[in-house]
């Protein structure tokens, strides 16, 4: 085992919330402060440390695989630009909800539950309650706290927190960061999806090799790695020579060199390359070794469970949307609406960039119409006069080309003088078949 390896290990022994250093690593296990730093960002990679703004690396609990973690203390810390005054081992413990402490004691006490944020000022009598009621506590206004409440919240190991900004400020920044998360929290990534511990071949292997696995595991796409588990090359039916020898070598018929993906990669960005590239089989490598293989087969599973398990959570394509009301014309797909406010850009036109995304939504919105899960590949628009705010604008959606592959969508954007005012081509590449 390695000294990085060695480093590693002990982090992971380390209880979560305790401080990490280079300085300290270094002197603990005897061994230079590079090789220590190196191997500290390495546990960063890993989840098993963080680095908090004003406190430095703490060791914290390695998120599970399959599930998105809620907001933590250190989230909200540095969201709101705040200072730590106390319980900063607590930091890395998960927010529930929050709370804004203007009321009387009595009444708060009813009110305040464990594992949630306290907002309030400067009142010493909420700051004690919400602590013995095992809430962590962010005090608006820059103010400070008594020595006591800060002996209180390193007993409790709850966060105490101080910031400038009034109590609404930190409300409406703490509630964007939530909706936000619960955004993120619907994004599949590879590590979600990703086959572990997969068959494979080595690079000094022969093909008699490759007919056994055949016979073992019944699957007939497998990465080539070095001694290294380093990927190097792939291997498919298609790649075996008509007269194949059993004892040809692996490394004289497989694919050098191919796309991989990491396990932070998201689906949707794993489909659209496997769909361009007409990959069955994609490695995953962390750095470049191999830890896991995806399918095309585990993509298009992913794509129907966002679509039947996915909880709505609204994003600024569905806000654009919203706006508009649509209907089917003959061939098209008729959008009619308003243009909100918040597209404008500085000179009080819609921003053209905001037209785009509008357009290639309800692109997208059609396609999916028609039950198909696509992935964009290429947007081409053109737009020709200026929109002004509250003006009605209608789109016309129309498919032009659904292929087995590829669905090409042609947008208009007319004003209510039915003058056109955008044109736009959409190619997208189906998931599905």
């Amino acid at each position: 085992m390695s000294k990085q390896e060695d480093i590693i290990s002990y982090i992971k022994s380390v209880e979560p919330g305790n401080k990490i250093s280079v300085r300290f690593i270094a002197g603990e296990m005897d061994v230079s402060e590079g090789t220590a730093y190196k191997a500290i960002k390495e546990c960063e990679s890993l989840g098993l440390v963080s680095t908090i703004p004003r406190v430095g690396t703490v060791r914290v609990e390695k998120p599970d695989k399959k599930s998105f973690k809620n907001l933590t203390f250190s989230d909200v810390l540095e969201i709101t630009n705040g200072t730590i005054l106390g319980g900063k081992h607590g930091l890395s413990k998960t927010l529930n909800r929050f709370a804004i402490g203007a009321m009387t004691v009595e009444a708060f006490e009813k009110y305040v539950s464990p594992n949630s944020l306290v907002i309030v000022g400067n009142r010493e009598e909420i700051q004690k309650c919400a602590l013995k009621q095992n809430a962590a506590v962010l005090i608006s206004g820059g103010f400070g706290c008594s020595m006591e409440v800060k002996r209180l919240a390193d007993e409790k190991e709850l966060p105490i927190i101080s910031c400038n900004n009034d109590t609404f400020s930190i409300a409406t920044m703490i509630n964007r960061a939530i909706s936000e998360n619960k955004i993120r929290r619907e994004i599949i990534l590879i590590r979600d999806i990703m086959r572990e511990k997969p068959s494979y071949l080595n690079i000094d292997d022969t093909i008699e090799r490759w007919n056994e696995l055949v016979s073992e595991t019944t699957h007939i796409r497998y990465p080539v790695v070095d001694k290294d588990m380093k990927v190097v090359g792939i291997v498919t039916p298609k790649d075996l020579p008509r007269n194949s020898n059993n004892n040809e070598s692996i490394k004289s018929i497989m694919i050098k060199d191919p796309i991989t993906v990491t396990p932070k990669t998201t689906v949707a960005y794993a489909a659209h390359i496997m769909g361009w590239e007409d990959i069955e089989l994609c490695p995953v490598v962390d750095g470049r070794k191999l830890i896991g293989v995806i399918t095309r087969k585990d993509v298009i599973k992913a794509y129907e469970y966002m679509n039947t398990h996915s909880d709505y959570c609204e994003c600024l394509e569905d806000t654009l949307l919203k706006n508009f009301k649509c209907r089917n014309e003959n061939n098209y797909r008729i959008y009619e609406g308003n243009i909100p406010a918040k597209i404008l850009n500085n000179v009080g036109t819609a921003s053209w960039s905001a037209l785009n995304m509008l357009l290639t939504a309800t692109a997208i919105d059609t396609l999916k119409h028609n039950n198909l899960s696509v992935s964009v590949d290429n947007v081409s628009t053109y737009f020709m006069k200026p929109v002004q705010v509250d003006s009605k604008i209608t789109i016309e959606v129309e498919i032009l080309d659904m292929g087995r592959v590829f669905s090409k969508v042609s947008c208009n954007i007319l004003n209510n003088k039915k003058e056109l005012i955008g044109k736009g081509l959409l190619s997208a590449i189906r998931i599905t078949e």
